[in-house]
C-alpha cells in the first residue's frame, strides 16, 4: 500500500508540476468586425482563430440599409446558423414554396410540397419523397446492390411504418443508379445534392462529395452563392468552432468557444475592420469548480473515517464517499457537455480523488488494483501533457472527460463494493435465478445499444458512446456464467452421449450473443473488434482448457496463436498488393506494407513512426519528458487520433523507449494480477462444498480471465499498431488513451469486480 501511494503521489505531483510549468497561452474572447453600410470583408482561419476552417471561409457584408449578411466561401466545410434553437445550413433551402430546383443540368418541377413530403417530376416520371422513402411513379425503389443488411432492414421498416415512426434517410442525387434513396443523374457525382428532413422540414442541400460543389439551384437561386441575413442569429458553427453572435450598429461581435487556436503572445496582425479582445487560458478555475472542490473535500473526510476502522461508521463513510465522488463526477461531465468544463486543476483533483477511492475502501490491496490505479494515473498524466502541449483550447477536454469518467466509474464501483460487503456481512446472497435474469437483462441492454449503433451510428459509435464496450462486458459475464455451469453438469444427464447436447445448451446464450455482436460490427464496417474477439476467444479457451485439464485444447489454441504470429511475420516480409483481393481491410494491409506509397492513408503510420524515432530511449528532450513537461507538443499533435489509437506514439515521443519499458512492466503486472486473482477464485470454487460457492468461484475465474484477455488484446493491438507490427486496428490502449466508453463501461467494472473477487465476498 505504501509503495502504491508513493507512486500515485509522484504521478499526481507530476500533473501539478505540469500545470505550474504550463506556459501562458492566449486566445480571443471576442472578435469584433466593424463595417460601414455597403462594405464587406472576408474571414478565414487567421481572422477567426478557428483551426478547422479554410483560409478564406466566410464573406460578411452590410447592405445599404445596414443589415448584416453572411456567405460561405468554403467548398468543403459547412457553416451552420442557429436561430431560436433551429439550425440553418448555408447552401440549403426549404422546399416549401419552391417551384423548381436544378442539380447541374437536371431540372425538376415541384408538384406539391409541405413540411412532411415533396412531389416533383422530370422526364415523365413522378417522384415523391417523405423524408424516409423515395417513390418513383408511386412505387418505392429497390435496394441498391451494395446495400448492407441493416440498410435493407431500415428500408423495410420505413415502408411499412406510419410516417411519425419512420427513421429519416436523405434523398441523394447523382450517380448512375436509381435505387433505395438514390436518384441517378448522368455525369453528376453521387451525393451532389440532397433532400433531407431537417428540424421537421424538408430542405434541399448542396453537398460536396468531391470537394467541389455542383451547381444546385432553387428557383434560379444558386445555393453555392447563398447569403443569409444575420438578423435573429444567436450562434454560428464554422468547422468545429462555435461563435456566439451579437450585432450592434456597425459592429458584429463573435465570441468563439470550443476549438479555438492558442497564441503565445496576445498579438495578431488583422485587417483594419477586425479587432480581438484577448483573454489568457485559465487552468485553475472555471465551470462548477468550487462545488466540485467542496464535494471532494467532504469525500476526503469520509475516506479518512472509512480508513479509521470504526466498524459500521467506517463502512457508512466509505459508501458516502463513493456516492460523493460519483456525484461530482457526474456534475463535471454534465458541465463539460454544456460547455462549462471545470478547470484543469479541478479535473486533477477529481482524478486524484477517484484514484484514492480505489485504494481507501476496505479490502486487501491486490496487484491488479495497484497496477490498475497506477496505469490510470499514467494515462491521466499523458492526457494532461497532450492537452497542455496542443495549440488548441479543445485538447484539454480529453483530460477533463477522462477525469470525470474515472470519478463516475470509481463512485459506482465503490458503491458496488460497499453493497457486496454489506450483503456478505448479513449472509444474504442473490438467488441463482435472479443472477440469470440480471445477466439476461444486461445482454438485452447491450444488444439494444448495438442495434442503435447499426441503425443510427457508424464505426465511431452512436450518441457519443461505443456500445461495443458494453457488449464486451456483457459477453464476458454471460460466457463466464455458461462455463461455470458447465463444471456442475454432473447434476444433469449422466450418459456420455447426452453431454454434447447439454454442453451446447449451456453455451448457447454466449454463442448467440457472440454471433449477434459480430454481425453488428460487420454491419457498421468496424472489423477491428473482430480481431479483438479472436484474441478474447483464445484467452477464454485457454482458461477453460486449464480448468478442464484439457491438454489437447491447450495445444490447439497455442498452435493457432503461433500460426497467427507466423502469418503476421510472413505478410510483413513477403506481403504484396495481391492482398487487395482479400477484401478484408485490404486498404489497411496495403498501407501497413508500404505506407510511403500511400501518402494520405499512410500518414498516420509515418507520423507515428517519426514521433517514436524522435523520442529515442530517453524522450525527445533526453530527460524522459521532464524538461518538456506541459510544453509544446510539436508535430506529434498532427498524428490523426493521437489521443486514442496513437496515444502510445505520443507517450514514447515524450518519455522514450525507457519510459515505454516501464509502462510495459506495469501493464504486465496488471495482467499478472488479474490472472492471480482469477486463480485464487478458481481454487476457492474447486474447494467449495455447495453449488453456489462452486459456481461463484468458477464464474469469477472465467470472468476475470475474459476481462484480462480483452485488456491484453487492447495492449497487443495498440502497441502493434503504433510500432507498425500490425495494420492500423483502430483500438485504443487501455488506461493510456483518452477515457470514454472503454474506461467507464469496461475498465472500471473490471477493476471493481477484481477487487470484490479478491475479498471473497
Amino acid at each position: 500500500m505504501t509503495f502504491t501511494l508513493a507512486v500515485l503521489a509522484g504521478l499526481c505531483g507530476l500533473q501539478v508540476l505540469a500545470l505550474l510549468r504550463a506556459p501562458a497561452a492566449w486566445l480571443p474572447s471576442a472578435i469584433d468586425v466593424t463595417l460601414a453600410s455597403g462594405e464587406s470583408v472576408t474571414l478565414g482561419q487567421r481572422e477567426l482563430a478557428a483551426p478547422q476552417t479554410d483560409r478564406q471561409h466566410l464573406s460578411l457584408r452590410r447592405d445599404a440599409d445596414g443589415r448584416w449578411f453572411m456567405r460561405n466561401l468554403s467548398a468543403g466545410k459547412q457553416v451552420v446558423l442557429v436561430r431560436d434553437s433551429s439550425e440553418q445550413r448555408l447552401g440549403s433551402a426549404s422546399l416549401q414554396g419552391m417551384h423548381r430546383f436544378q442539380v447541374d443540368g437536371a431540372v425538376f418541377e415541384v408538384l406539391a410540397t409541405d413540411a412532411r413530403e415533396v412531389s416533383f417530376s422530370r422526364d415523365g416520371h413522378a417522384w415523391r419523397y417523405d423524408g424516409a422513402v423515395l417513390y418513383r411513379d408511386g412505387s418505392p425503389l429497390s435496394n441498391c446492390p451494395d446495400s448492407r443488411m441493416a440498410s435493407k432492414a431500415l428500408a423495410v421498416w420505413n415502408r411499412v411504418m406510419p410516417l411519425p415512426l419512420t427513421i429519416a434517410r436523405p434523398l441523394s442525387f447523382g450517380g448512375n443508379l436509381y435505387c433505395d434513396n438514390r436518384l441517378g443523374l448522368e455525369q453528376v457525382t453521387p451525393g451532389a445534392a440532397q433532400i433531407a428532413r431537417v428540424n421537421g422540414r424538408l430542405q434541399l442541400v448542396a453537398s460536396n462529395p468531391d470537394g467541389e460543389r455542383a451547381a444546385v439551384l432553387a428557383d434560379q437561386a444558386d445555393l453555392r452563392k447563398q447569403e443569409a441575413a444575420l438578423a435573429g442569429v444567436s450562434a454560428i458553427t464554422i468547422g468545429h468552432t462555435r461563435f456566439q453572435v451579437s450585432a450592434e450598429g456597425d459592429q458584429l461581435r463573435l465570441h468563439p468557444s470550443r476549438h479555438v487556436k492558442l497564441y503565445a503572445e496576445p498579438e495578431q496582425r488583422l485587417p483594419e475592420q477586425i479587432s480581438w479582445q484577448w483573454q489568457q487560458r485559465t487552468l485553475w478555475s472555471g465551470g462548477p469548480g468550487q462545488i466540485i472542490v467542496t464535494g471532494l473535500a467532504l469525500c476526503a473526510i469520509c475516506l479518512a473515517i472509512a480508513t479509521a476502522k470504526l466498524g459500521w461508521w467506517s463502512q457508512g463513510a466509505g459508501l458516502v464517499a463513493a456516492v460523493g465522488v460519483l456525484a461530482v463526477g457526474l456534475l463535471a461531465l454534465v458541465a463539460q457537455r454544456a460547455g462549462y468544463a471545470p478547470g484543469a486543476a479541478c479535473s486533477l483533483l477529481l482524478g486524484a480523488g477517484a484514484l484514492l477511492l480505489w485504494l481507501a475502501l476496505p479490502g486487501r490491496l491486490t496487484l491488479a488494483t495497484a497496477a490498475g490505479v497506477t496505469l490510470l494515473a499514467i494515462g491521466l498524466l499523458a492526457q494532461l501533457e497532450l492537452g497542455l502541449g496542443a495549440p488548441e483550447s479543445s485538447w484539454l477536454r480529453y483530460y477533463q472527460k477522462s477525469s470525470a469518467m474515472l470519478a463516475v466509474g470509481a463512485g459506482l464501483g465503490g458503491m458496488l463494493r460497499a453493497w457486496a460487503n454489506y450483503q456478505a456481512a448479513r449472509g444474504v446472497h442473490l438467488q441463482q435465478r435472479t443472477i440469470e435474469w440480471i445477466l439476461a437483462l444486461f445482454a438485452a441492454v447491450a444488444l439494444a445499444a448495438l442495434a442503435a449503433q447499426v441503425l443510427w451510428g457508424d464505426e465511431t459509435g452512436v450518441f457519443d458512446l461505443q456500445p461495443v464496450e458494453l457488449a464486451k462486458l456483457a459477453l464476458t459475464a454471460l460466457t463466464a456464467h455458461c462455463l461455470a455451469l458447465r463444471f456442475n453438469w454432473h447434476n444433469g444427464p449422466q450418459r456420455i452421449t447426452d453431454h454434447g447436447a447439454r454442453w451446447l445448451q449451456l453455451i448457447a446464450p454466449a454463442l448467440l450473443f457472440l454471433a449477434l455482436l459480430g454481425l453488428a460490427l460487420v454491419q457498421v464496417d468496424d472489423f477491428s473488434p473482430l480481431i479483438l474477439l479472436l484474441i478474447w476467444s483464445t484467452g477464454i479457451g485457454l482458461a477453460y482448457a486449464r480448468a478442464a485439464r484439457n491438454h489437447v485444447l491447450t495445444a490447439i489454441l497455442l498452435s493457432g496463436a503461433f500460426a497467427a504470429v507466423s502469418a503476421v511475420v510472413y505478410l510483413r516480409l513477403n506481403g504484396t498488393d495481391d492482398l487487395i483481393r482479400w477484401g478484408f481491410y485490404a486498404d489497411r494491409f496495403l498501407v501497413w506494407l508500404n505506407p510511403a506509397e500511400h501518402p494520405h492513408t499512410g500518414q498516420q503510420l509515418l507520423l507515428g513512426a517519426r514521433a517514436i524515432g524522435d523520442g529515442g530511449w530517453f524522450g525527445a528532450d533526453h530527460w524522459l519528458g521532464l524538461r518538456t513537461l506541459s510544453q509544446n507538443a510539436g508535430s506529434v499533435i498532427q498524428i490523426p487520433a493521437v489521443q486514442d489509437d496513437f496515444a502510445a506514439s505520443f507517450f514514447l515521443n515524450r518519455h522514450g523507449l525507457l519510459g515505454g519499458l516501464l509502462l510495459w512492466a506495469v501493464q504486465a503486472a496488471f495482467l499478472i494480477g488479474i490472472v492471480l486473482t482469477a486463480l485464487q477464485a478458481y481454487r476457492s470454487g474447486t474447494a467449495a462444498r455447495n453449488f453456489r460457492h462452486a459456481w461463484l468461484g468458477r464464474f469469477r475465474y472465467f470472468a476475470l480471465c475474459g476481462g484480462g484477455a480483452f485488456v491484453a488484446g487492447h495492449f497487443l493491438l495498440s502497441w502493434g499498431t503504433n510500432l507498425a507490427i500490425f495494420p492500423i486496428m483502430g483500438q485504443p490502449m487501455s488506461f493510456l488513451s483518452a477515457g470514454g466508453s472503454h474506461l467507464l463501461f469496461f475498465l472500471c467494472p473490471l477493476l471493481t469486480f477484481s477487487a470484490i473477487s479478491s475479498e471473497g465476498v
